[in-house]
């Protein structure tokens, strides 16, 4: 039975990182193990029940036109500043939908390995993280009694994002209407929209959602592609 839930998978960017490859194919199309990297995304949202997804496109939107063909609950929406813009333009784009219902927020350049891995959000917001041991340069959470009190970057010992959230209704409301006050300011343009995300975590309760880091992988380059590529093989023979 589908959930009174959305998705809203951001799938805008260029993917330059992936060198060659994504000169001619969006990164999220990108295969692992014979599937396109959204569609492990696509497909663990479907596991879990969410009602509609909404993919936001920018590079190469064209190539994801056979998506909404695919998976009837799916739908496609432009961003038209993914060039110019940081992702927050992303959300910008899908201000619409945003605060309409419960809502997943994804990154579409992930391998999720366990379709099932969606079912860990429960009755609050939460991003999904993993533990990292000593020091990370990367996106991190600083958590006291379960709460994120901090989305930033660097950190010891610490909660590391792997590119997926959950928002109830009202709180993500609340980051449309700041996503809206920050487009009317000066230097939007460079804002990640987790960002906007941190200055609101005073008036949110969003959790920590611990995953295993073998249950979502980001790939950002070429050699990452690989490594997953031949763990995956290895994994299915």
């Amino acid at each position: 039975m589908k959930k009174q839930e959305i998705a809203i998978v951001m799938a805008a960017g260029l993917g330059s990182r992936m060198g060659a490859l994504t000169e001619k194919m969006p990164k999220p199309l990108v295969q692992v193990g014979g599937v396109p990297l959204i569609e492990t995304i696509i497909k663990g949202l479907e596991r879990r029940g969410v009602g509609h997804i909404y993919i936001v496109t920018g590079y190469l939107c064209e190539q994801f036109g056979y998506l909404p063909e695919k998976y009837d609950n799916v739908s496609l929406i432009e961003n038209g500043e993914y060039r110019t813009k940081n992702n927050i333009s992303s959300l910008y784009a899908a201000g619409e939908v945003l605060g309409s219902a419960d809502c997943f927020i994804c990154e579409a350049d992930l391998y999720v390995a366990d379709a099932d891995i969606f079912q860990r959000a429960g009755a609050s917001s939460c991003y999904f993280g993993k533990i990292v041991s000593g020091y990370s340069p990367d996106w991190v959470f600083t958590v006291e009694n379960g709460r994120i009190v901090r989305i930033g970057k660097g950190a010891e010992n610490a909660y590391n994002m792997v590119g997926i959230s959950y928002w109830k209704r009202e709180d993500a409301e609340l980051i449309r209407r700041e996503i809206v006050r920050a487009y009317q300011t000066k230097g939007h343009e460079t804002l990640f929209w987790d960002e906007i995300a941190d200055r609101l975590l005073d008036k949110m309760d969003v959790r920590i959602c611990e995953v295993p880091a073998e249950s979502i992988h980001e790939v950002d380059t070429e050699a990452e592609l690989r490594d997953l590529e031949f763990a995956v093989t290895v994994d299915q023979t």
